[in-house]
C-alpha cells in the first residue's frame, strides 16, 4: 500500500499529540491516588478540586507543585489480629515536601511575608520542629513498654536552636529509668534514678514443650523386663503459664501430660497415661510489694509524657523566637538596601549634574572627582548591604522550608511588615514580668516533674533496703489411666489394676481432687550488713539535694534572664529614640544644603555629604529599630508570652499544619 507524501508525518504528529495527552491524564491520576482508594484524611485544609489538562500545563511551569501536607499524628498500632504481636510495625514515610503555604506566598517572582506568615511557615515547614515530633509517639511507645513491666528509656527533650544566630541548646530530657551512664570525671556515672526493687515483666507468659521418644535397649538379662530388646515409646506434653501482677504478685500454672508404652510383659498397664497440674502463688511481704514499687516506672513514664509536652512548648517559643530575630534580621537589610540605593541615586545624579556644570567651566575639575569617589563608595555600600540582604534572605527561607527547592533558593524575600506593634511587656515591672515567667515558662513546669520524679525515687529505692519474705502457695493435682496389659506375665494379682483406661477419667482425676498436693509457707532472705543497696539509698537522698540545688539554680537563672532582657530592651528603646533624633537631624541638615545649594550658598557636594550623613543616620535608626524588635521578641521569650502575642496555637504547632491565620 502506497501512502501519500507527507501523510506519515501528520499520523505520527497525531499519534504523538494522543499519546501526551494520555501520559499526562495517567501521571495525573497517579499523583492524585498513588495506592488506590486513599483513607479519609484528618481534618485539615481542603484539597483544590481536580484540575483540567490546560490548567495542569500552566501549573508545571509554576515552581514546585505540591501533594497534601496533612497534620502529624502518629500512633502505636493496635489490632485485634492475634498475630499483630508477633509482626513489626510500620511508621509513615517522611514528608519532606514544602507546604503548599510557601508557593502560595510567590507574587511576580518574589516571596512576600509578613511576621505572621514566616512563623506560620516555620510551624509547617521547620525540620527542627518536625523531628521533635517524633517525641510524642516515642514517649507513648515508652509508657506502653512500662505497663508491660519494662523500664523506661526516657525521651530526648533537649530544646535546641533553629537557627545559627539562636540562643544555643539549653533544656533537659525525660528521666530514664534505666541506669544511664555519662561520662564523669574519672570515669562512668551510673544515675541511681529509677532505683528499687526489680519490676518484674507483666505481660503473660505461655511455654509450651513436647516431644516424641522411641529407645531401643538390649538387655542381657531377662529377668529385668522379660524381654531381649526393651523397646520404649514415649509422648510427653508440658505447658505452663506465668505472670507478674501489679502488687507483686506471682501466679504459675503447669500441666504436663505423659504417654509410655514398651513391649515388656512384667506391667500391669501398657500403654500408661500420667497427667500433672500444678498451681503455684507467691506473694512478696516486703522487698517487691505494692503498686508504689512496681509501677513506678509507670509513673515516670507518665511524668516523662508530660515533659515531653512541655518541652515541645519551650521548642516552639524557642524556635518563634529564632524566626522574629531572623525575620526583623531581613528587614533591617532590606531597608538597608533602599537606603544604600537613593543614596548611590543621589550621588549618581550630583555626579552627572557636576559633570555638566564642569563642561561649562562653572566647577573645577576637582569637584567631579570627589563626586566619582562619592559614587564609588556608594556602589561598594550597597554592593555590602545587597550581599548580607542576600544572606539574610538564605537564612531565613532554610529556617522556612522542609527541603531546598530551585525555584526557592533563588528568589529575593520582601517583608511586609517593617515595624512590629506594641509588647505588653515593655509596661511591665520586673516582679510582674518574674511572676508572668513563673506562670507560664515550660521550664518552671519541667523542673517541677523531674523534682517529683526524685522525690517519689527516694520512696521507692526504699523497698530495696528490706529482707525478701515471700509467702507462697502450692496446689497440685495427679491423674493416672492406662488399659491393661494383654502380655501381662506377672500372674492375676500383679497383672490386675483399677486405673481408668481412657484419657477423659484420667484428666478428671486430676483436678478433682482425687490425689492432690499442696503447700503453704514462706521465705526469707536477709541480705547481712546490705551495704549495697544502703550505699544507693544514701546516693539517691544526696541526689536528691543536688536536684533541689538544680532547682533554686534554675529558679535564680530565670530570673537573672528576665532582668536582663528587660535591661536590654531599655537599652534598645533608648538607643530607638537617640538614632531617631539623629535621624532626623540629619534630615534637616540635607533640606538646609538642599535649599541653600538652590540659592547658590552651598555646592552639590556639600549636600552629597548631607545625604550621605542622612544615610548613615538612617541605616543606624533602622538597625536601633531592629536591635529593639529583637528584644521584643527577647522578653517575649523571657516572660513565656511569645505563643500568645505571636498568636501561635500549640495545636497547629504540633500537627504541623496551620488551620488559619490568627489576629
Amino acid at each position: 500500500m502506497r501512502h501519500r507524501p507527507g501523510g506519515g508525518s501528520t499520523v505520527q504528529r497525531t499519534l504523538s499529540v494522543l499519546c501526551a495527552a494520555g501520559l499526562l491524564v495517567l501521571t495525573t491520576f497517579a499523583q492524585t491516588n498513588p495506592a488506590g482508594p486513599a483513607p479519609s484524611a484528618p481534618a485539615g485544609p481542603q484539597q483544590s478540586p481536580p484540575q483540567t489538562i490546560a490548567q495542569q500545563a500552566q501549573a508545571a511551569a509554576q515552581p514546585g507543585p505540591v501533594a497534601y501536607h496533612g497534620p502529624f499524628h502518629i500512633e502505636m498500632p493496635h489490632s485485634r489480629n492475634p498475630l499483630a504481636p508477633y509482626m513489626p510495625s510500620t511508621v509513615p514515610e517522611l514528608n519532606l515536601q514544602n507546604s503548599q503555604r510557601l508557593y502560595d506566598l510567590i507574587q511576580d517572582g518574589k516571596l512576600r511575608i509578613s511576621l505572621r506568615d514566616a512563623i506560620a511557615l516555620a510551624l509547617e515547614n521547620n525540620l527542627t520542629l518536625a523531628s521533635f515530633r517524633y517525641n510524642f509517639p516515642i514517649a507513648r511507645a515508652d509508657l506502653q513498654r512500662t505497663k508491660a513491666g519494662g523500664n523506661a528509656n526516657g525521651v530526648n527533650t533537649s530544646v535546641v536552636s533553629t537557627t545559627a544566630s539562636g540562643f544555643g541548646a539549653s533544656g533537659g530530657g525525660g528521666g530514664s529509668a534505666a541506669s544511664s551512664a555519662t561520662a564523669g570525671n574519672g570515669g562512668l556515672v551510673t544515675s541511681t534514678l529509677g532505683a528499687g526493687a526489680a519490676v518484674p515483666p507483666f505481660d503473660p507468659l505461655l511455654i509450651l514443650s513436647g516431644y516424641v521418644q522411641h529407645t531401643v535397649t538390649p538387655e542381657p538379662n531377662l529377668s529385668q523386663v522379660g524381654v531381649e530388646l526393651y523397646k520404649v515409646n514415649n509422648i510427653e506434653v508440658q505447658s505452663q503459664y506465668q505472670q507478674y501482677f501489679p502488687l507483686g504478685t506471682y501466679l504459675q500454672v503447669n500441666y504436663t501430660g505423659f504417654r509410655a508404652a514398651n513391649n515388656s510383659p512384667y506391667f500391669a498397664v501398657n500403654p500408661e497415661l500420667n497427667s500433672n497440674f500444678t498451681l503455684y502463688l507467691q506473694q512478696p511481704l516486703l522487698y517487691g510489694f505494692g503498686f508504689a514499687s512496681n509501677e513506678r516506672f509507670i509513673h515516670i513514664a507518665k511524668r516523662n509524657l508530660q515533659t515531653t509536652d512541655l518541652a515541645f512548648q519551650q521548642q516552639v517559643i524557642a524556635t518563634v523566637t529564632d524566626i522574629e530575630k531572623l525575620y526583623w534580621d531581613l528587614v533591617n537589610a532590606y531597608q538597608d538596601v533602599q537606603v544604600k540605593t537613593r543614596s548611590l541615586d543621589y550621588a549618581n545624579q550630583t555626579l552627572a549634574d557636576d559633570q555638566k556644570q564642569l563642561e561649562l567651566q562653572n566647577i573645577p575639575a576637582m569637584q567631579v572627582t570627589k563626586d566619582q569617589s562619592a559614587v564609588a563608595t556608594s556602589e561598594g555600600d550597597l554592593t555590602i548591604a545587597k550581599a548580607t540582604l542576600r544572606h539574610n534572605e538564605l537564612l531565613i527561607k532554610d529556617d522556612l522550608t522542609r527541603t531546598d527547592d530551585p525555584s526557592i533558593d533563588e528568589i529575593p524575600v520582601i517583608p511586609l511588615d517593617l515595624q512590629g506593634g506594641p509588647d505588653p511587656n515593655e509596661s511591665q515591672t520586673i516582679t510582674q514580668l518574674i511572676d508572668e515567667a513563673m506562670k507560664n515558662r515550660p521550664e518552671v513546669a519541667i523542673f517541677r516533674n523531674a523534682a517529683e520524679v526524685q522525690r517519689q525515687s527516694l520512696k521507692d529505692i526504699n523497698s530495696e533496703l528490706l529482707p525478701q519474705l515471700n509467702l507462697y502457695g502450692y496446689y497440685g493435682g495427679t491423674g493416672a489411666a492406662g488399659p491393661k496389659n494383654p502380655n501381662c506375665s506377672l500372674g492375676a494379682v500383679q497383672c490386675a489394676t483399677s486405673l481408668p483406661t481412657d484419657f477423659s477419667s484420667m484428666f478428671v482425676n486430676t483436678f478433682n481432687y482425687s490425689a492432690p498436693q499442696y503447700e503453704v509457707g514462706v521465705n526469707l532472705t536477709i541480705n547481712i550488713r546490705n551495704r549495697i543497696v544502703k550505699a544507693d539509698q544514701f546516693r539517691a537522698v544526696l541526689a536528691y539535694r543536688q536536684s533541689q540545688i538544680a532547682q533554686e539554680q534554675q529558679q535564680k537563672s530565670l530570673r537573672f534572664d528576665i532582668r536582663d532582657s528587660q535591661f536590654a530592651l531599655v537599652q534598645a528603646q533608648a538607643r530607638v529614640a537617640a538614632t531617631q533624633k539623629a535621624r532626623d537631624l540629619a534630615q534637616n541638615t540635607f533640606d538646609i544644603a538642599k535649599k541653600e545649594q538652590d540659592i547658590g550658598a552651598m555646592s552639590r557636594y556639600d549636600t552629597l555629604i548631607a545625604e550621605q550623613g542622612l544615610a548613615v543616620a538612617e541605616s543606624a535608626f533602622f538597625t536601633a529599630q531592629t536591635a529593639y524588635e529583637k528584644a521584643k521578641a527577647d522578653i517575649d521569650r523571657a516572660t513565656g508570652t511569645t505563643l500568645d502575642r505571636t498568636g501561635v496555637s500549640i495545636d497547629d504547632a504540633r500537627t504541623g499544619v496551620v488551620a488559619q491565620s490568627r489576629p
